[in-house]
């Protein structure tokens, strides 16, 4: 019988493989969704707990932390012990990698986490000594202080190992492959000398002016020198008192590091009691520089925000009192140039002598590098901080005396205001609050309302000797005292009805004691007080709204003078359409308006003109260079002469120029069509994470909103400043706060972008669209309702 052969159908051949092909896809989908799952749990399980019962170390009773429906964590303990290792086991649930970044960051640290990109980051703070300070301090602080910083740093420790034995640290250390060392007292207090850096200096504003002399011509030179602008408002009214190159790598502070805060009587409320409303100005990205927390024990009760890091509260309120500041901007930093012994590099000259200068040996471990010697000088003045830049400082030699670099006391000073509860034990926590010099706002469940310029404010022979560097080698320079406690700027009750403050000049020629040289413009504190004066009746909602106000009192001054100089001259149809649009503004920066681009725009081609002949290294310490720019206008209108502006063919010249040169950019940027324009293509907020410009897919995880249109800018009460080149917000009300003292334990917040540092969290972002928006929550001190957990003493 013949065998019959069977060949397999092409078409079952083709099915067999598509099942095959099939399965294998469904294999890896199921792989992709448990990996997927793992990786989701794994970075789940670092969110915080904010419900149960959690153990901790070094306990004496049960602590309650609820949390409300906005993420903030209210502590409740039945004595000052249990409370601050509470907070600071709470502080490091919400917020341990900002925390840690902070303490690397102020000590200069970086590089042993990030690698040799932060090398000269960690050198400079090296050479600034932020840590060496605050090892200072700790040795002058009281046996309560240095209890309340060990306490806290027990409660971060506690997290810090539960976190590391049970897998469930912040998923930045993973993705940096490192894990945070312990927590200590030294770290809180650096953090707060950081803060300090953050908020107060001059002597980059020395440094530029040192460049110009050198530079210019004198009368040249002299022209950007500060000054205030005469006839515009300070805080106190007269009879009212009761160097290019050496330092190419220095870290500067944003020069809109500023406020706005304010006070109004009961006179002038709807409630008849105080108002208070409060915004610092800071830098504004993901976590939040502020953590809004709620304080409770047998002790006290306060509520309000607080530096991740640092213990207590800082800016806020309690049962009877509330307060907010604002930087008062003095002369505290100054530079002085040093005479180096040829012979002994070490060694420098004062009074004909060679005095030897302290040598720090501060030794910078970098990440998959070898660890760099560094050292730093000390002379008598301070760090030497022109040394980092090695080759480029061998012959010219700065070094700063700064306030912030001596021993104090600023946690002792917020553990009294915590308590305080008037005016008189408020103003005596205030002794102790040495850096940085704020403008204090108070106001009393009583119906007092205050405001005094605090800190420790060197005195100066004259104002001209703080705008420069000084010779270091004169006994005659050196600073001999400090304005008295009793003397510092203060106002109790006026007359008007209100205070307020906006980093603007505080004192006028009556004042007995220079200040500063150096001041914002204007038109903020102009604004705050034009509408504070019109009304009697004023409401919560009113003082929101103002702090959320777009209007632009440097467009209303400049606009219709710019009119009058271009009044029939000859220009282009965009020129005359442009300036058409601004003559009908209301002056608002909102979002949907053309003419606020048109404005800003303007002005930024303003500068370029005029400083064109400074290079881009030496314009970053041009602090309040808008201050500068202003005053040159103004001279030139009133028919006075500006070197800067006739060297660039006169105002005429300069105004036409330069709106040419915006409305083409702005034109080439976005359309023809002007009126299409929106200052909100163009103005937006993000609140970037520190790891989201590493990579597009954490950028994706960390940063997934969209950046968001926001109305204002630097110069209004709704404060925004922003990159130029971008436009992008990166600095503002780093938190808003506004309370009524008819309910003292009430208080309208917000802190953008949210209370958690956790992207998964539901108050990682929550307060974007709030910030943009102006939409404030209510935040009670008493009897807070929310998630609830319970922090037990363990068994050890």
């Amino acid at each position: 019988m013949e065998q019959q052969t069977t060949t397999k159908s092409p078409v079952r051949k083709k099915g067999r493989w598509k099942k095959i092909l099939l399965i294998g896809l469904l294999l890896l989908l199921v792989i992709g969704v448990g990996v997927f799952i793992y990786i989701y749990s794994y970075i789940n399980k670092s969110l915080p707990h904010i419900e149960g019962t959690i153990a901790l170390p070094h306990l004496q009773n049960e602590v309650t932390v609820i949390t409300d429906e906005n993420g903030v964590p209210h502590i409740s303990a039945q004595n000052d012990h249990d409370l601050y290792i509470a907070q600071g086991y709470v502080q490091a649930q919400y917020r341990l990698f900002q925390m840690d970044l902070s303490r690397r960051q102020a000590s200069g640290t970086l590089s042993e986490v990030v690698g040799e990109s932060a090398i000269n980051n960690d050198k400079y703070f090296r050479a600034l000594g932020l840590r060496r300070a605050a090892e200072k301090s700790y040795d002058t602080y009281t046996d309560e202080g240095i209890e309340v910083l060990e306490l806290f740093a027990e409660g971060v420790n506690a997290y810090i190992n539960e976190a590391i034995e049970d897998g469930k640290l912040p998923i930045e250390y993973t993705l940096l492959g490192v894990e945070p060392e312990e927590w200590s007292t030294i770290d809180s207090l650096t953090i707060g000398k950081y803060m300090a850096f953050d908020l107060g200096g001059n002597w980059e504003r020395q440094a530029f002016n040192y460049y110009l002399l050198n530079q210019f011509s004198d009368e040249k030179a002299l022209e950007l020198f500060p000054a205030y602008p005469k006839n515009k408002p300070t805080i106190m009214e007269d009879g009212e008192i009761d160097i290019t190159g050496i330092l190419e790598h220095a870290v500067i502070p944003h020069d809109f590091n500023g406020s706005n805060n304010w006070v109004v009587s009961g006179e002038k409320t709807a409630s008849g009691h105080p108002l208070l409303a409060d915004d610092p100005h800071l830098g504004l990205a993901t976590p939040s520089i502020w953590l809004q927390m709620h304080l409770e024990s047998a002790d006290v009760n306060v509520g309000g925000v607080i530096f991740a890091g640092v213990p207590g509260i800082i800016l806020g309120h309690n049962e009877n009192i509330a307060w907010g500041v604002t930087n008062a901007n003095p002369d505290v930093q100054q530079l002085y140039m040093e005479k180096r012994n040829p012979d002994n590099k070490e060694e420098f000259e004062f009074e004909g002598k060679w005095e030897k200068a302290l040598v720090h040996e501060e030794p910078i471990k970098v990440k998959d590098g070898k660890t760099i010697d560094f050292q730093v000088l000390e002379t008598r003045h301070g760090p030497i901080i022109s040394e980092f830049a090695e080759d480029s400082a061998k012959d010219t030699v700065f070094s700063l005396r700064w306030t912030a670099l001596d021993a104090t006391t600023e946690l002792e000073a917020i553990l009294d205001i915590n308590r305080a509860e008037d005016w008189e034990t408020f103003e005596k926590g205030l002794e102790k609050f040495i850096v940085p010099t704020q403008n204090f706002v108070f106001a009393g469940k009583d119906g007092t309302i205050a405001y005094k310029a605090n800190g420790k404010i060197p005195i100066y022979e004259t104002s001209e000797d703080a705008l420069l560097p000084l010779p270091g080698w004169e006994a005659k320079y050196e600073w001999k005292d400090f304005i008295p406690f009793d003397e510092l700027p203060r106002i109790v009750n006026p007359e008007k009805g209100f205070i307020a403050t906006a980093n603007n000049k505080i004192a006028g020629e009556s004042y007995a004691y220079h200040i500063s040289n150096v001041w914002a413009q204007p038109y903020r504190y102009e604004r705050i007080t034009e509408v504070l004066e019109a009304r009697d009746d004023f409401t919560v909602e009113d003082m929101q709204s103002l702090q959320m106000d777009a209007m632009n009192l440097r467009a209303r001054e400049f606009v219709p003078l710019f009119n009058d100089v271009l009044t029939g001259v000859n220009l282009g149809e965009a020129e005359k359409e442009a300036l058409e649009l601004l003559r009908n503004w209301d002056y608002k920066d909102g979002v949907e308006l053309p003419q606020p681009l048109i404005f800003h725009s303007w002005f930024d081609e303003i500068d370029a003109i005029l400083y064109d002949e400074i290079p881009e290294s030496m314009m970053e310490f041009f602090s309040a260079n808008g201050q500068t720019t202003d005053e040159l206008l103004r001279k030139s209108i009133n028919g006075e002469k500006s070197i800067w502006v006739e060297e660039n063919g006169g105002l005429e010249k300069v105004l036409q120029t330069s709106l040419t040169a915006a409305v083409m950019k702005l034109a080439d940027k976005y359309s023809e069509d002007m009126e299409a324009w929106r200052w909100g293509d163009y103005h937006k907020v993000q609140f970037y994470h520190p790891l989201s410009n590493v990579h597009p897919i954490l950028a994706y995880f960390f940063n997934r909103e969209k950046p968001i249109p926001v109305d204002g800018s630097a110069v209004t009460p709704m404060a925004a400043a922003y990159k130029k080149e971008t436009g992008e917000v990166d600095h503002g009300a780093s938190w808003r706060f506004v309370i009524d003292m008819d309910q003292p334990v009430v208080g309208y917040h917000i802190v953008a972008p949210g209370q958690m540092g956790h992207f998964r969290s539901e108050w990682y972002h929550d307060q974007m669209n709030d910030w943009a928006e102006g939409n404030f929550h209510r935040t009670k001190i008493k009897d807070a309702q929310g998630k609830e957990m319970l922090l037990k003493p363990s068994i050890e």
